[in-house]
């Protein structure tokens, strides 16, 4: 059921559809919202160039909770962090 009614939503189809395959709240309000602003195809092309976080190192995917702005990251274990990066 779209969210038609939350007014902070530009493309509510999009949302849900991202929100089933597993995106969080806020990744997918990012990308309905950028989607609807510019284009699904404009935000379709963008990225792709990132290291999958199995290749970076603890202190990578340790600075990159910090960028996001995660919290509980410090003793985690690499399997956890990527987890909780994949989760935001």
């Amino acid at each position: 059921m779209p969210h038609s009614t939350t007014p902070q939503l530009k493309d509510p189809e999009l949302y849900d559809r991202l929100r089933a395959e597993g995106a969080s709240e806020e990744k997918a309000a990012r990308i309905s919202n950028a989607a609807a602003r510019e284009g699904r195809g404009t935000v379709g092309r963008r990225g792709g160039n990132a290291d999958d976080y199995e290749d970076r190192t603890v202190r990578e995917l340790k600075q990159r909770a910090k960028e996001l702005g995660l919290s509980r990251y410090s003793n985690a274990r690499k399997a956890e962090l990527i987890r909780m990066l994949r989760e935001h």
